[in-house]
């Protein structure tokens, strides 16, 4: 077996082994397994029932997570997205009225589309087209996401309802000081090169909470979730002429995209999987299994299945191979039947409605992204065309709460400053399209 191992993800290659990539699964699946209890939720307000929810949730992200790790051998997990499993469902269904079945149609439709994109190349095009400011710059803005997330589920930070700006979180909060404890003890265990220590830094959390009351272990080990009314292969396409089942179609390709190159980008700095010519290998590979992962999640009942900034976890604890992924995928499996389990690390508390703190798993998103901003020492802050659009990509990705939109930022205003500084034969064709798609898009927003 470990022969096998060794020859399909060529751990010595990437200076890895077995241990270390189970450490690495493990901590990357601590830090997604929130969408465990999120995706169900939000699938429900779609009419989907709970358990096939959950069911469609896990063995969706499992399949995700294997395909990308066979595929392009990638340390990047897979599941339902955030952002789009909201469209999905309270924009899809809520506002355009059409039903979940047909809801799960056009992310089927969006996946094969996705599919024919990466074998034709033209996802991979987009990467390369990218200029180096705008790569470095995508990657630190992705690190600057994943710690104002952390800072978030940490109670560190809390989003005031009336101004709708972030401001300091109820310290005195005992949620909000385990998470500060769980961030030093983490942050002085990386100092001294303690191996894992992240992952120690999840389980230090764990253990503190339950201490102090603030998880609760039911004492129920084992527990299968309750499945009313299946979703699996329940696709509608009676709708398919539609101009809203297309737009919705649309849409969905978009989102995905851009999510998707924005976090190959950043994990694979990361990871060091970067070439010195700024290329990702295999990344129509990856491209492609984020693509398939998709698709097979629309037939077991889920919203779009797509690579996860939470993969970054497991690269910083030293995750470099798909074996990463396929421990990840495993525990998605196992997460049906250990579900109070999980339900205590990554379930999260409710302070109040709609506000949920994950002191468990917050401080290793904040230490994570502070791996992450690594690549801002890349970009040339002397070369106005190049530093300005850099600052706007790394700084519009947190702040618009999207990686897509922070990317499109990007490309907009790289165009427009080389245009208009007299350098335009810089801009490489594909950028320049892409730039025209996203006006195009935020034109049609702004007469929607």
């Amino acid at each position: 077996m470990k022969h096998l191992l060794e020859k399909v993800f060529q751990l010595s290659q990437r200076n890895t082994n077995i241990k270390i990539e189970f450490i690495a699964g493990v901590t990357t699946f601590m830090t997604m397994s929130y969408i465990i209890f999120v995706q169900p939720v939000v699938l429900s307000h779609a009419g989907i029932d709970f358990g096939a929810g959950l069911i469609a949730t896990c063995v969706g992200s499992a399949i995700g997570s294997v395909i990308m790790a066979l595929l392009a051998n990638y340390p990047i997990a897979l599941a339902p997205g955030m952002g789009e499993n909201f469209f999905f469902a309270y924009t899809v269904v809520g506002s355009m009225g059409l039903s979940w079945q047909s809801a799960l149609a056009i992310v089927f439709l969006s996946g094969v589309l996705f599919s024919i994109l990466s074998l034709v190349k033209l996802r991979e095009a987009v990467i390369d087209a990218m200029p180096g400011c705008l790569k470095n710059s995508i990657a630190t803005g992705i690190g600057l996401f994943i710690t104002l997330i952390g800072f978030i589920q940490a109670g560190i930070i809390k989003i005031n309802s009336g101004t709708h700006l972030p401001q300091l979180g109820e310290i005195h909060r005992a949620e909000v000081l385990i998470s500060i404890a769980g961030l030093i003890f983490t942050s002085v265990l990386l100092a001294r090169g303690v191996r894992g220590s992240i992952l120690i830094g999840i389980i230090f959390s764990a253990v503190l909470s339950i201490i102090l009351g603030i998880v609760k272990f039911e004492g129920k080990l084992i527990a299968f979730p309750e499945v009313k009314e299946s979703a699996i292969f329940k696709l509608d396409f009676s709708n398919f002429f539609d101009i809203t089942f297309l737009v919705a179609v649309l849409v969905f390709l978009y989102m995905v995209l851009f999510d998707t190159v924005g976090t190959l980008i950043g994990v694979g700095q990361a990871a060091g999987l970067v070439g010195k010519d700024g290329k990702l290998p295999r990344a129509e590979r990856a491209l492609l299994s984020d693509a398939l992962g998709t698709t097979f999640g629309a037939l077991l009942g889920t919203s779009t299945v797509t690579a996860y900034i939470e993969s970054a976890s497991g690269v910083a604890v030293g995750g470099r191979t798909g074996l990463t992924s396929i421990f990840v995928a495993l525990f998605f499996l196992i997460s049906l039947f250990f579900y109070p389990i999980v339900k205590l690390i990554g379930g999260g508390i409710e302070i109040e409605p709609g506000y949920v703190l994950h002191p468990i798993t917050a401080p290793a998103l904040i230490i994570v992204g502070s791996m992450m901003v690594r690549p801002v020492i890349n970009i040339n802050w002397d070369d106005i065309t190049d530093s300005i659009p850099a600052f706007i990509t790394m700084l519009g990705i947190p702040l618009t709460f999207s990686i897509a939109d922070g990317i499109a930022l990007g490309f907009v205003s790289y165009t427009v400053v080389k245009l208009f500084s007299g350098r335009f034969k810089e801009i490489n064709w594909m950028i320049i399209i892409l730039t025209l798609v996203f006006l195009a898009r935020y034109i049609f927003l702004a007469l929607k």
